[in-house]
């Protein structure tokens, strides 16, 4: 169960995200990003040493504001050969240096949002300790999957992040979630699996999408 710490980051994550956002094929802005945190879940590490959130935040740096999800692993040491996916490091007032990583390419993430996706874990409060987000949601049909061994790199394109996936599949993840017009995040037709989120909107209304769409082969 990961703990959630009250305490002070420096740099803050927004910091860290206004100067990583515009690296990314899939960022829509122009310029600083002006972020602010409009929702997301976190994830448990089965071994307690990596802490996984999935951050959305909104940018209205733009003419229209714009909203991102990212991913996110924290760890207390570098992770060897991903060095491309590094944020950036900050100070946790609790736990030191804490080297932050897009965990599109950390595969911790990766195996924790394969069991999310088929419903062996389950998704916990953003800023709440050992609390259920039950906002998010899931499904799977099929066979369970042996997650991805972590061998094939995550590959980033101005539509979003694809993720390794077995058995001929595709797991995009949509970096730029749209709230569904209905309020319900449901997958598109031929989808064999998907995680949904809510986050709040610049109206202050709450919005539901989206965030990770499994297929069988290519997505259309």
């Amino acid at each position: 169960m990961a703990i959630i710490h009250r305490t002070t980051l420096k740099p803050t994550k927004l910091e860290l995200l206004t100067t990583w956002l515009p690296s990314r094929p899939w960022y829509g802005g122009a310029g600083e990003p002006r972020l602010t945190k409009a929702g997301g879940f976190r994830l448990d590490d089965p071994a307690g040493e990596v802490g996984i959130e999935f951050m959305v935040v909104t940018d209205t740096a733009g003419p229209e504001p714009a909203d991102y999800l990212v991913p996110m692993t924290y760890r207390g040491a570098p992770l060897d050969g991903v060095e491309h996916a590094l944020i950036g490091t900050l100070e946790h007032g609790v736990l030191g240096k804490r080297w932050v990583y897009d965990g599109c390419h950390d595969p911790v993430l990766v195996a924790q949002l394969w069991a999310l996706i088929e419903g062996r874990a389950e998704a916990q409060a953003q800023s709440i300790t050992d609390a259920p987000d039950r906002e998010v949601t899931r499904s799977h049909a099929g066979e369970g999957f042996t997650s991805p061994d972590g061998t094939t790199p995550a590959t980033d394109d101005e539509e979003g992040t694809e993720l390794p996936a077995p058995r001929g599949t595709t797991l995009r993840l949509h970096r730029s979630p749209r709230p569904a017009p209905d309020g319900s995040p449901l997958p598109p037709q031929g989808a064999i699996g998907h995680v949904g989120g809510a986050w709040q909107l610049p109206d202050g209304t709450r919005g539901r999408g989206l965030f990770a769409v499994l297929h069988t082969g290519s997505p259309a």
